[in-house]
């Protein structure tokens, strides 16, 4: 490698010429095909380089420079450069690409091959000689290492065994502390975890328990004649469908989720979250709401919005101290022109009177597990919700925090028409009748769930068939052959996704519908579309709109599910 000539010359065939000109002399050439790849050769050795002049004319050279350039003391690589004939002084150009080659023979053409062959066979000479330079230093410097071995004093021996033992001692202690941090980030991810396995299983729990008290809460309500007492059965179904909202937030804190964007009416929504939010934030903290007068609509999954409200709000909360102002407003504007997908946008801004956001943490306030509250007084998953709800949604986030005047963090959500309020699913009960005597077969393993469901069912004029879990589910199955299963998701044993499946596997037609109280849930995704899934806690119009959706479609069912692998 280190006695080849390597060889540009991307005109014609010149590469390869000079190649055959040197190799019947004995030479071993490499052709490069730019400078690149010839800067790149030289690094890994070289003997001569033979160039053409127009290959350096209108190339990029500072990789060759740079080459050249970190050269050992020892080196001083031969150039041999075929200029074209000319007449007069040399431009000034031409000039300066000698002085980047530094060591260069200059050969104009046309040249002869045996001229050719002695200038590279001085090259190589010349070459040799660094390389027996290169020996001598080499020498040198290894006989002045031992020199210096054998002169080394004792105290010489002992201040570099005690600076080893220094360094060893520094690199443990930064083992031990880098130990440590890993551990602390092995149990806040544990924690995470458990925290979130925790808070599903509680909502699913919990949601069972709204199931039983929201859906009698209005068989009640139905069956009351008594004024007052249905009034009283009424404020406590709104409680019960506070808790419900509360317990969509708290699985949606816990776990990431697909959004259901629709349209949603951005004032209503701000208005319903301002009883929760004076509830969050307490009464030391005063809430302004000043509303669009046009009342904008814009594409959000509504749920995951009030959340974001909700971050925002208790991050002012804790910015401000116990006392301030917070300012909540909608309004609606043209994107800024550095936004991508310019239009109109529906902007919901939040504003305290803390002491606002230090300039150099803005771009750090987004990220994931960023706080600056004291360990253990936040996540840092607040204000990274919010953005990844809003970056979901098709919008964006913006920050303005004049220091010491506070904060404004905005949502942009995309602008859409306003839309009509759904009509009441009051129509499904008379469908839902005509359907006559379907058989109707229920697993749930929460007696207080099964039973309501039951009770619904049979009221509206449906043979009920029971199961309390996955496998009499199965079994009932075959035996009773029932027009439609409504199945738990979390059972012991098989769960509804795992009966599912194997229902179909039986009965490729029978309609499914798939109860649920997670928000969230990939399996069940996979196997199930969206209008075949109910979420608990669900109502009793809800209910029986559902069956009669599934009913009404039974011959078609199977196309409301996905394949199961």
């Amino acid at each position: 490698m280190e006695d080849r000539i390597l060889v540009l010359a991307p005109r014609g065939r010149d590469a390869e010429v000079v190649a055959q000109v040197l190799t019947r002399q004995g030479r071993v050439c490499s052709i490069c095909p730019d400078i690149a790849a010839l800067a790149r050769e030289i690094g890994r050795g070289a003997g001569a380089v033979l160039i053409t002049e127009e290959a350096l004319a209108q190339a990029d050279r500072d990789a060759l420079v740079r080459r050249i350039g970190a050269q050992p003391p020892w080196s001083d690589l031969p150039f041999i450069l075929l200029s074209t004939k000319r007449t007069g002084r040399r431009p000034p150009a031409a000039v300066r690409i000698l002085e980047e080659l530094g060591n260069v023979l200059v050969l104009e053409r046309p040249i002869h091959g045996e001229t050719l062959a002695r200038a590279a066979a001085s090259a190589l000479r010349a070459r040799r000689k660094q390389y027996e330079t290169r020996r001598h230093l080499e020498q040198l410097r290894e006989a002045e290492e031992r020199l210096t071995q054998l002169n080394a004093t004792l105290e010489s021996r002992i201040h570099q065994r005690t600076r080893e033992l220094s360094e060893a001692n520094n690199r443990l202690m930064a083992e031990i502390a880098e130990r440590e941090r890993a551990q602390q980030a092995f149990v806040q991810a544990q924690k995470m975890e458990a925290v979130g396995q925790l808070t599903g299983g509680i909502a699913h729990d919990f949601n069972n328990l709204l199931t039983v008290i929201v859906g009698n809460l209005e068989l009640v309500e139905r069956r009351l004649a008594d004024a007052p007492t249905a009034r009283l059965v009424g404020f406590a179904r709104e409680a019960a469908d506070r808790a419900a909202k509360l317990t969509h937030q708290l699985l949606a804190f816990s776990r990431t989720q697909k959004l259901a964007l629709r349209p949603v009416d951005v004032n209503t929504l701000v208005v319903g979250t301002d009883d929760l939010l004076r509830r969050t934030l307490g009464s030391q903290i005063d809430i302004r709401i000043k509303l669009a007068p046009e009342g904008p609509w814009a594409m959000a999954d509504p749920h995951q919005l009030e959340l974001a409200l909700l971050n925002l709000a208790i991050n002012a909360r804790d910015a401000m101290g116990e006392r301030g102002a917070l300012a909540i407003e909608s309004a609606e504007r043209m994107a800024p022109d550095a936004v991508e997908g310019p239009g109109p946008y529906v902007v919901i801004s939040v504003t305290d009177t803390g002491p606002g956001i230090p300039p150099h943490l803005i771009e750090k306030v987004f990220d994931p597990f960023f706080t600056t509250k004291p360990v253990g007084k936040g996540t840092g998953l607040g204000l990274s919700q919010v953005y990844g709800i809003a970056r979901q949604s098709g919008g964006f986030v913006r920050i303005d925090s004049p220091p010491g005047q506070g904060a404004t963090i905005e949502i942009w959500l995309p602008r859409t028409e306003a839309q009509a309020q759904p009509e009441a699913p009051a129509a499904a009960v008379p469908r839902a009748r005509q359907a006559g005597q379907a058989r109707i077969l229920v697993a749930d393993d929460d007696t207080g769930v099964r039973t309501f469901i039951c009770d619904c069912l049979e009221a509206v004029g449906y043979a009920v068939i029971q199961a309390a879990d996955g496998a009499e589910a199965l079994q009932l199955l075959d035996e009773q052959a029932p027009d439609l299963l409504i199945v738990d998701f979390a059972m012991p044993g098989l769960n509804g996704v795992d009966v599912v499946k194997e229902a179909w596997r039986r009965a490729p037609d029978l309609p499914i519908l798939l109860a649920t109280g997670y928000a969230d849930m990939k399996a069940v995704d996979a196997v199930m579309d969206r209008d075949r899934i109910l979420r608990k806690p669900f109502k009793v119009d809800d209910l029986e709109a559902a069956v009669a959706l599934a009913l009404g479609h039974g011959a078609g069912a199977g196309s409301a599910r996905r394949v199961p692998e």
